[in-house]
């Protein structure tokens, strides 16, 4: 089969790849921007080719080349706090870079797309999200999920294609961009402290949050799009273990300094709530277990040792913050990005 990883110089993406290719049964292909990918993630075995989504021409003449029978599209501009700041940035790399990929892949004789979405589209309801909950969009970029999510429905049904949706719990691990200061909690935490300094935590800490080890994504999101099992599904992905911000920052900080005290110094900051940041955010993963078979085998404290591990070989990062600033600035933004704080 001739498979389309979009973002796979990205986190999730790459790791992605890596799966299909060691499958040894089909043919890969792969796209990202490197807004947020790195070349080095890319694997040899995959052809690789840059390219921004939201250059509608190009990527319609790349499409047409590849002619993908099965597309994974991962790429997305996944900043859910950010997005309120940057919306029109959260709907042209989102929804549009998905449309302008969707579109020429169902013209060339697209069987099936497995779309990475969010849980973010449920918004503030009750938790445990189950899939059974209409969306109610909290921010810019859960709207554009959600509109991607319904657009690849209504186009499955008029031109005959399977789908499967996956709304990821917070995924984490090796190869994640430490350098972004917007999103991705436990990077943006161990970034700050291979940088011999504290990190900030946004309003009182007590949001609860389900945190996914990437080992614990990959295999499943294989299997989405290999399998017919999940055909027609949304499913949450991800373990049934939440923990507030605090309690993570207590473990990112117990395992950098190990059997060592933490620094007083080292000792995280509070500031003020994101605007439009939901509570509780943490979803049932039934579902997963009974069409793909989902297990959580690496808990956060286990997962978060990894990925220090891994981030040390690399070394601190340079945090990248956006070369043209926010789109919108309020009185509200906060001041960790209107002054780069971290």
């Amino acid at each position: 089969m001739r498979i389309l990883v979009t973002g796979a110089a990205g986190f999730m993406g790459s790791h992605l790849v890596e799966a299909l290719v060691a499958t040894g049964k089909h043919q890969v292909f792969a796209v990202d921007d490197l807004s947020g990918g790195y070349i080095r993630n890319t694997n040899p075995k995959a052809p690789f080719t840059k390219l921004d989504l939201r250059q509608k021409e190009k990527v319609a003449s790349y499409i047409a080349h590849v002619k993908p029978e099965l597309l994974y599209h991962l790429a997305a501009d996944a900043t859910e706090g950010r997005s309120q700041f940057t919306p029109i940035s959260a709907t042209e790399r989102n929804l549009m870079a998905y449309m302008y990929t969707l579109v020429p892949a169902i013209k060339h004789g697209l069987k099936k797309v497995v779309l990475t979405s969010s849980m973010s589209v449920y918004g503030a309801q009750k938790t445990p999200f189950s899939e059974d909950l209409k969306p109610e969009p909290e921010d810019i970029y859960a709207v554009a999920k959600t509109a991607m999510e319904e657009t690849t429905q209504i186009l499955a049904k008029v031109f005959g294609f399977d789908w499967v949706i996956i709304r990821p719990h917070n995924v984490y691990g090796p190869k994640q961009n430490l350098a972004d200061p917007y999103r991705n909690v436990v990077g943006i935490f161990i970034n700050c402290l291979l940088h011999n300094r504290h990190f900030y935590i946004y309003g009182d800490g007590e949001q609860k949050r389900a945190f996914t080890y990437i080992d614990d994504f990959t295999p499943y999101c294989v299997r989405a799009g290999l399998t017919n099992r999940a055909n027609g599904e949304i499913v949450n992905i991800g373990p049934r273990e939440e923990y507030t911000i605090n309690e993570l920052s207590r473990i990112v900080l117990a395992q950098f300094f190990g059997k060592n005290a933490v620094p007083p110094r080292f000792l995280p900051k509070h500031v003020p709530f994101r605007p439009q940041e939901v509570k509780e955010a943490y979803c049932t993963n039934s579902k997963a277990e009974k069409l793909l078979g989902y297990k959580t085998t690496v808990h956060v404290p286990e997962g978060v040792a990894k990925m220090i591990a891994w981030a040390r070989t690399i070394g601190k990062q340079k945090f990248q913050y956006l070369k043209d600033g926010l789109e919108l600035e309020t009185k509200d933004t906060p001041a960790t990005w209107k002054q780069k704080l971290i």
